[in-house]
């Protein structure tokens, strides 16, 4: 990458044809499809975990359905079914677009496919019986993670490529992919084989804490905010809006969130200049994010109407101001005096829900309302009303579960922090944990409606080809 080779708008390629050589919308349909049914389980697997703070578990007593392990389902099906299916569904539409090339191979993207999905269901059926890992996010079976570490290669080389043909200015999303493809499988390497094997005591729990936030920071944050920079100027028809920010946060985010790590275990036996260190990249970071957040409402500007009426741009606005709002909390939360009293309370609960839900989630669930008719070749949803009650339902269940985990935390916190009696606390946790499930259950409500509406929008567009006339029928070929 030349240093200031890179262009403000993303280049498409327009001719039908071309279009369809380079994107295979099959193979790109299919990761978005599987990333919802996985959605669909870890969403049902959390609500059920809910349950257990309301002493209402349905399924006490039973060891292969018991709470923990179907929290770690939850989580691990968020992160690399519904998250990673998502994003290789976006990067099989953007990278031939950008670049103008096909992926590597396309035996091999099907390779990845199917053993992607084998991965995800082998993690979750060793986790239901009890093989997880200790480690936060890195739970995955041992036997899984070598096979896992492989297939991140093999998606590395799929896409980067076609990247490394292109030729011309390099915009500033393939930047940003360039930097995941790298960085995720030294990332996930470093979290499931130095922890695991090689490092322990104080050293492999700075490892760990490295490994925990660099998933966020160094895999789905750079893929998240490179397809941004892909969708949002393509849908509002106008390039970024400073070129100088975009390179501020590509390199701030290389630069300083590699380091922010440690700030899981402040108040542990690791050195205290590292737990400074990560204090100190952690608020630095919230800089680096409020300068993109500034460049894409600069680019808003004039356009401010695509928020009522484009669904997609709200999403990706919508997650947007979660994101500066999270990153403004854990710039908060991670400093030594905050966390005296939100340790190990629903406040950091809280702050991961909006982060990995409410921000990456609402942006891949943008990116697949905008994408699905554009893959399947339909030309408008089944219902907009649904799509509005999907947006609403997830919009107002995030905010509630986020607002009301960080009253919970400070309740909790405060509780603790007078030695008021442990059954105390769980007392006063009650009403926070029962309006959690309720907020939980919007989003799963919402979440359906959405798939009710991509199912049926599915089986209209079938059953309007089977009355189309017989001829030659042209691709549609969006912007």
């Amino acid at each position: 990458m030349t240093a200031l080779n890179v262009s403000m708008n993303p280049p498409a390629v327009t001719h039908a044809t071309t279009v369809d050589e380079l994107v295979d919308r099959k193979l790109a349909l299919w990761h978005l499809v599987a990333s919802l049914v996985f959605l669909a389980v870890a969403m049902l697997a959390g609500f059920t975990f809910s349950l257990q703070f309301l002493q209402k578990y349905p399924f006490p007593g039973i060891e292969l359905l018991s709470p923990g392990r179907w929290r770690l389902v939850h989580t691990n099906g968020v992160a690399y079914g519904f998250i990673a299916n998502a994003f290789l569904g976006c990067l099989y539409w953007a990278v031939p677009r950008l670049t103008g090339h096909r992926v590597h191979s396309r035996w091999m993207s099907w390779f990845i496919f199917w053993a992607w999905q084998a991965i995800v269901g082998v993690t979750a059926i060793g986790l239901i019986l009890g093989h997880a890992q200790a480690l936060e996010w890195g739970e995955t079976p041992t036997y899984v993670d070598p096979i896992a570490f492989v297939g991140l290669i093999l998606v590395a080389v799929n896409f980067l490529t076609p990247i490394f043909k292109a030729k011309g200015p390099m915009y500033v999303t393939l930047w940003y992919f360039i930097a995941a493809f790298v960085w995720t499988p030294l990332v996930y390497a470093m979290g499931n084989f130095l922890a695991e094997y090689l490092v322990g005591g104080a050293a492999g729990g700075a490892i760990g804490g490295l490994f925990i936030h660099d998933l966020v920071g160094l895999f789905v944050t750079p893929l998240g905010w490179g397809l941004m920079y892909y969708f949002v100027p393509i849908i509002l028809k106008k390039p970024m809006w400073s070129h100088g920010l975009s390179l501020v946060g590509f390199w701030g985010l290389a630069f300083f969130y590699p380091l922010t790590g440690i700030h899981h275990f402040l108040y542990s036996p690791i050195p205290l200049f590292l737990q400074h260190g990560a204090v100190i990249t952690t608020i630095a970071i919230e800089f680096v994010v409020t300068t993109v957040i500034i460049n894409f409402f600069g680019t808003l500007k004039g356009r401010g109407d695509a928020l009522r009426t484009n669904m997609p741009i709200r999403w990706f606005y919508t997650g947007m101001i979660f994101y500066f709002t999270t990153c403004l909390q854990c710039s908060f939360q991670t400093t030594l005096t905050f966390q005296r009293l939100i340790h190990f309370t629903d406040w950091v609960v809280g702050h991961a829900h909006l982060v990995m839900y409410g921000v990456f989630g609402f942006w891949l669930l943008g990116s697949i309302l905008y994408l699905f008719p554009r893959l399947i070749g339909a030309k408008a949803y089944y219902s907009e009303t649904l799509n509005s009650w999907h947006y609403w339902l997830n919009a107002f269940g995030t905010l509630i579960m986020f607002t009301d985990l960080l009253v919970a935390g400070v309740v909790q916190g405060n509780l603790w922090r007078n030695l008021a009696p442990w059954e105390e606390s769980l007392i006063a946790s009650m009403p926070f944990w029962l309006l959690r499930t309720i907020s939980g259950t919007m989003i799963i409500v919402g979440n359906f409606m959405f798939f009710w509406n991509l199912y049926k929008t599915w089986q209209m567009t079938v059953a309007a080809r089977q009355t189309e006339p017989a001829g030659p029928r042209l691709s549609p070929v969006p912007a």
